[in-house]
Parts: structure tokens; C-alpha cells; sequence
């Protein structure tokens, strides 16, 4: 059977800040998903991680549909609406356009989609996450798929061990490099060292026939023209059989590795794999990432299994603590905090810098000035000194 899953995720308002949605909202947008499935969705399974909900679809109609999309741009919309009405902080922030123009790609919301030919025993994850950049995949997609140090299933598995065809998208440009393993593996892990413009698109077999890996790659930056909020990744990655096994897909996130993002999108600080349904943590909201698995069958889902739940990811999380209070203790020194380019504040640290250009003067200039102010206190001083000898005189007379 031939199944599309779509993964749509948006930040549309959170309790108290950018924490996590409230209840009724949560409900509201999971009730209009399934109030309008009928004849459109066979499933559905609506959740959240820090103050993004995702919505997760199966269907038969292709990626890119335009009344999948309408469905979540909808549900979105109206869970808008009462975010409002609760006052919740970002209500419909991550909803960038004024209305739906066939395709919520590039409308904010972030998007995952993977069409396939079913397996009898057809398993994926989904990693969703919060207070980051798209960027934040890479370093475990190559973990998956490129390191025998991390996946041993490389060197076992035939399929694996023929390579795979890794799509690159330029995020500033919007194109796509397709790079095959194993000849294009130093281009690869070029590209992969600045998550800031290169990041994961897509990861196909090597013969092209399977899609195992589909990741959203919009950054709102570019979308919206100034800062909204960070762009907070959602992936598919199939597994098991051909494919990383889903513990390898799953362990890839284990050592958290720095990412941009952290408040106001402007620090690098680890991410931390978090629990189904965790909202993001007020301390310096470090970035964090859930694990859905999924088992389906005729496009039906079982799950999701909390891929992140159990009692030895506690570890992870608190290493990834550890390591955001030792970067966060550096304070707003780079590379605590983004290069200027990266900082998701730009306009305001352009002020600050405008300012301080005005300021900049030839080192010449400056003693040259500095001379002259010494010439001028010295004569002032030799000025004031005559005045009070003068003075001193004039009452001797007297």
C-alpha cells in the first residue's frame, strides 16, 4: 500500500512565555484535525514538545497536497483563535501569511513528509524540537548514516553499507546538493560543519527507490524579514531492516551536541532529548528535542512510544544541562552567543554596533585629539595659575 506520512508542525502560543501549549489549546487542535478527517486522513496523532504542537497525518494523497496542508493550516489557525481568547504568549506566531495559499511551506509552519510503498512492518521516528534551528539534524543524520563509530549497522547491513544520497538544502539560496556516499563524503561533512546555511533536506537509498529521511528546513528569519522566533525542526526517519535500526537512529542524540538557539535564539547550547509532551524549561529554554515511534500498518498508527522516556536518557539530559550552565556561564561571549549573522536579534545588536561604529576614529586622530586636550588643560591651568598670582599681588599692595 502506498502511504504518505506528513508531519506539520507551528508554535502558536504558550503559557506564560514560549513554555508549552495550554490544554484547551492542545485540544482544539486535535479535535478540528479529526473533526475534518473524514474521506481526507486514515490517522492522526496531534502532541507537542516545548510550545510547538505537531500534527502528524497519514494519508494517500502525496506529499505537498494542498488539502493536507489547508487541514493543518486550519487546525492552526483556529487553535490560533483561542490562544488569543487565553492570552497566550506567540498566539499564532509561527503563522506567517494572512491566509492559505496551497502549501504551508514557506507560511511558517514547519513540514516533514515522506511518501512510500508500505512494509508489512512499517516503523518510523519522528524528532521533533524546540528552541533551535533546522541546522540541529545534522550532526545526528551523519551519526546514522556516515559514522561505523556510531552505527555499526553500516558495516553489517549491505544496504546500508552501499551508502545513501543525502540532499543538502542552501538555506539562504533555497538549492539542493545531492551528495552520495561514498564518493561525495568529504563534500558532505563540509557542508555539514555550518548547520547555520547547510542543512539536511532529504536522505534517499542509494538506488533512489526509498526515501528514509525527510526534515523541515524553512527558517522564519527568511520568511518574515526579521526575528519570530526559532525555526524548531521537525524529521521523519524510517527504520529497522534496510534502514538504521531505530535504537541507532535513536542514539545518535546521545552526548548532546551544541546547537544554535537557547532564548532569544541567539546562544549555542546542547540539546537536550526530552520526554513525549515536555514543555520547554525556563532555564535559558535550552534546546531540546522528543522521539516519537510509530508502528504502522495500512497507513494505521500504534504509538506513539516515547522514544527518549526511559530511565537511562535521564543521563543525556543531565549531561546536556551540565554543558548549557559551563557555555551559559561564558555569558554573552562568542561562542557562547551566535556571530552576528546567526543572531536572530540582528536589528537590535545592529543598533548597538551602529552606535559604536560612530564612535570608531584613526588611533591618530584619537592621540591627536588627547595631545591637544593636554595643550589646552595645560594652558588653562598656566591660565588659571597667572589669574591667582595677579590676584595675590593686587592684595599685597593693598
Amino acid at each position: 500500500m502506498r502511504v504518505t506520512i506528513s508531519a506539520i508542525k507551528a508554535d502558536i502560543g504558550g503559557i506564560g512565555g514560549h513554555t508549552c501549549p495550554s490544554g484547551e489549546l492542545l485540544e482544539t487542535v486535535r479535535n478540528f484535525v479529526v473533526k475534518n478527517a473524514k474521506g481526507l486522513l486514515i490517522d492522526q496523532y496531534v502532541g507537542y514538545t516545548g510550545d510547538d504542537i505537531h500534527i502528524v497525518m497519514t494519508h494517500t494523497r502525496g506529499a505537498d497536497d494542498e488539502r493536507i496542508h489547508k487541514l493543518a493550516w486550519d487546525a492552526f489557525t483556529e487553535g490560533t483563535k483561542l490562544a488569543k481568547d487565553q492570552g497566550l504568549y506567540g498566539a499564532g506566531q509561527d503563522l506567517l501569511k494572512d491566509s492559505f495559499s496551497g502549501n504551508v511551506k514557506g507560511m511558517g509552519p514547519g513540514v516533514a513528509e515522506i511518501e512510500m510503498e508500505e512494509r508489512p512492518s512499517e516503523v518510523f521516528c519522528i524528532f521533533a524540537a524546540d528552541k533551535t534551528e533546522p541546522g540541529a539534524f545534522n550532526l545526528p543524520l551523519w551519526r546514522m548514516f556516515v559514522d561505523a563509530g556510531s552505527n555499526t549497522g553500516i558495516l553489517i547491513n549491505e544496504r546500508l553499507a552501499e551508502g545513501v544520497n543525502f540532499r543538502i538544502m542552501d538555506v539562504m539560496s533555497g538549492k539542493v546538493a545531492e551528495l552520495k556516499l561514498w564518493e561525495d563524503k568529504a563534500e558532505l561533512e563540509a557542508a555539514l560543519m555550518y548547520p547555520g546555511r547547510y542543512v539536511v533536506h532529504s536522505v534517499m537509498s542509494a538506488d533512489g527507490n526509498d526515501h528514509i529521511v525527510s526534515a523541515s528546513t524553512d527558517r522564519l528569519h527568511n520568511i518574515a524579514g526579521t526575528y519570530v522566533g526559532k525555526d524548531d525542526p521537525i524529521a521523519i526517519v524510517r527504520t529497522q531492516k534496510n534502514f538504521p535500526a531505530t535504537e541507532e537512529a535513536g542514539s545518535s542524540f546521545n552526548e548532546p551536541h551544541f546547537v544554535a538557539g537557547n532564548t532569544r535564539g541567539s546562544h549555542h547550547m546542547p540539546l537536550m532529548p526530552v520526554k513525549l509532551n515536555s514543555a520547554a524549561s525556563l532555564n535559558y529554554s535550552i534546546p531540546i528535542v522528543s522521539c516519537l515511534l510509530f508502528s504502522m500498518r495500512n497507513g494505521k498508527l500504534t504509538g506513539p512510544h516515547d522514544g527518549f522516556g526511559t530511565a537511562d536518557w535521564d543521563l543525556q539530559r543531565m549531561r546536556a544541562a551540565e554543558r548549557a550552565m559551563i557555555m551559559r556561564n561564558q555569558g554573552f561571549i562568542h561562542p557562547a552567543t551566535l556571530v552576528p549573522d546567526e543572531l536572530e536579534y540582528n536589528k537590535g545588536y545592529e543598533a548597538r554596533m551602529s552606535k559604536l561604529q560612530s564612535k570608531f576614529k584613526d588611533l591618530e586622530e584619537i592621540m591627536n585629539g588627547k595631545s591637544k586636550a593636554a595643550t589646552r588643560r595645560a594652558a588653562a591651568s598656566a591660565a588659571s595659575a597667572a589669574t591667582k598670582q595677579t590676584t595675590k599681588a593686587g592684595r599685597s599692595k593693598l
